[in-house]
């Protein structure tokens, strides 16, 4: 009889415990506005690692903050969707001010970005500010648009569009906007564009839907980097540089709008829904 000796027991590693934050962004209470993750790192995780927590966590946006080494800022951050690294997000930069103010205290707090600069979020009555850079926009041709245009489904009063890939169509009204039903997956083949539609609003100044299919969001919920775009679109079509504002989206939310120079000042509340940790 031949005895084998047994192997020793292998311990499982240790998995590494991220906390996590699952925040609704520009909403007062729980689902309303748009969804984010929110995670505190000790030091950076390789690329793909990030982007495959993103799609772990499956939300439009996961956000990642690591103390800013360089003293530019608070805190670097980061943004990833379910599919790749982007390269600004307002809605989930709101939900990590909201967190981190939240828990560490203060009134103000700054982030530094590898390609949209220095961001900072402040408390403001019961919500939050946050400051984007704003997104000039120049006058599009309807040809040029024209394979867009067909994919929305009905024709705009004008077009506009940034070289970073963000798209105006304006609209007549609210319900224009409301009514429209793109062919998605159409969009989805013209790349990563934001695709931005917006009227003036029935209750608010102004009101958008957003598309977003070739980023992996069909259409997104409340979106800040598109108001980013509309902020300085808007001020100049109204004579003002305050407004209101409603993302007419499934889940909806409504922010207000501010034009500061080259920034773009978006406000509104955020909620906490859950809290807990990541195992990586």
């Amino acid at each position: 009889m031949v005895r084998y000796a047994a192997l020793p027991l292998r311990k499982p590693a240790t998995p590494q415990k991220i906390p996590y934050w699952h925040v609704d962004a520009f909403s007062a209470q729980p689902f309303g506005g748009n969804q984010a993750a929110v995670m505190v790192l000790d030091e950076w995780l390789p690329d793909d690692v990030l982007v495959k927590i993103g799609g772990e966590n499956l939300f439009a946006e996961t956000a990642f903050v690591v103390r800013d080494a360089t003293g530019e800022a608070d805190w670097e951050l980061r943004w990833c969707t379910p599919t790749y690294e982007i390269a600004l997000c307002g809605h989930a930069t709101l939900a990590s001010g909201h967190i981190l103010l939240q828990r560490d205290g203060g009134d103000r707090i700054t982030f530094r970005t590898r390609k949209s600069g220095i961001l900072e979020v402040v408390k403001a009555g019961d919500g939050y500010e946050l400051a984007l850079p704003a997104i000039a926009t120049e006058a599009d041709s309807f040809e040029n648009q024209a394979g867009a245009i067909r994919l929305l489904g009905a024709e705009p009063l004008e077009v506009f569009r940034s070289a970073l890939g963000y798209n105006i169509y304006l609209y007549e009204n609210e319900a224009a906007v409301r009514a429209l039903a793109p062919d998605i997956r159409g969009l989805e083949t013209l790349g990563t564009d934001q695709f931005i539609c917006t009227a003036p609003g029935d209750s608010t100044d102004i009101v958008s839907r957003v598309f977003v299919p070739g980023g992996g969001v069909d259409e997104d919920s409340v979106t800040g980097s598109a108001h980013a775009v509309l902020t300085p679109y808007w001020a100049k079509k109204l004579g003002r540089d305050s407004l209101t504002a409603h993302q007419a989206s499934q889940r909806g939310g409504d922010l207000t709008l501010r034009l500061d120079g080259d920034r773009a000042w978006l406000g509104g509340p955020c909620v906490t829904v859950v809290e807990g940790a990541f195992y990586l």
